[in-house]
């Protein structure tokens, strides 16, 4: 909750547009603004739909403009399906529905997965040693069509392109079975990429560039290399290419 870091457990807000109200008690109080809160309405609506009704889209806090009827359809990928994330993948932003066709037409096979963003993906990585840093899970489902199709892919040597960090941290929690089989799957990931990481599905990535002491550029780094990347970094600060969410995007393969 952003203001409100002071509010704590019993606590009540009232949320009010479109001539509906959405009421919330502060259950819990968390690290870093976060609180578990219970959501109810006045007349019985389904809090999803009121939610949908007033709320907003959660630009970045970076774009200094309140949020505009149109950002629902900027900030979200042309292949999205399933509510659930704090954010949008923003790698995927850059991809357009004749983009995709276009992918198709080349014989690029595509396939998809969902890994709903969690709040944790932006939590900056404070500590000195890595390996006590902790990436809060996050929820992913990888069908049985879409196992199939990577397992097709890595058996004919041909490569996997994750689309965005989320897609490599799901693609990667997978399972491999025998005959180099990938398992579908539906779980919670904590899987925390950094240098050191030995990629087993995932052999290329578009990424838009991330913030500093990122586990995100952090999984970046793991896949080139630290000094190709900062080398990247610095190029694009050069060029005065944009960064983060409605930024830029780079393949790396």
């Amino acid at each position: 909750m952003h203001p409100g870091q002071k509010l704590k457990p019993g606590a009540r807000v009232v949320f009010e547009g479109a001539n509906l109200r959405l009421h919330g008690e502060i259950l819990a109080r968390h690290f870093q603004g976060r609180r578990t809160i219970r959501l109810w309405t006045d007349e019985g609506t389904p809090v999803g739909t009121v939610v949908e009704q007033i709320g907003h889209i959660p630009l970045p806090p970076y774009i200094s403009r309140p949020d505009e009827p149109s950002d629902r359809a900027r900030y979200q990928t042309v292949y999205a399906r399933e509510a659930g994330s704090v954010a949008a993948p923003t790698a995927g932003l850059h991809f357009t529905a004749e983009l995709l066709d276009d992918l198709r037409a080349r014989g690029i096979e595509q396939v998809s997965l969902t890994l709903h963003v969690g709040y944790g993906t932006f939590k900056p990585v404070r500590a000195e040693d890595l390996e006590e840093h902790e990436v809060d899970p996050e929820v992913y489902s990888v069908s049985a069509a879409t196992a199939e199709a990577l397992s097709r892919a890595l058996h004919e040597g041909r490569r996997i392109i994750a689309v965005g960090t989320t897609t490599t941290r799901a693609l990667e929690s997978l399972t491999i079975g025998r005959g180099d089989l990938v398992q579908p799957s539906t779980a919670n990931t904590s899987l925390f990429i950094h240098p050191g990481h030995r990629f087993r599905i995932v052999q290329g990535l578009v990424t838009n560039f991330h913030l500093p002491r990122s586990s995100l550029l952090m999984l970046v780094a793991a896949f080139t290399g630290r000094e190709r990347i900062l080398a990247a970094y610095r190029d694009a600060v050069a060029h005065h290419q944009r960064f983060y969410s409605y930024g830029d995007a780079m393949l790396i393969a």
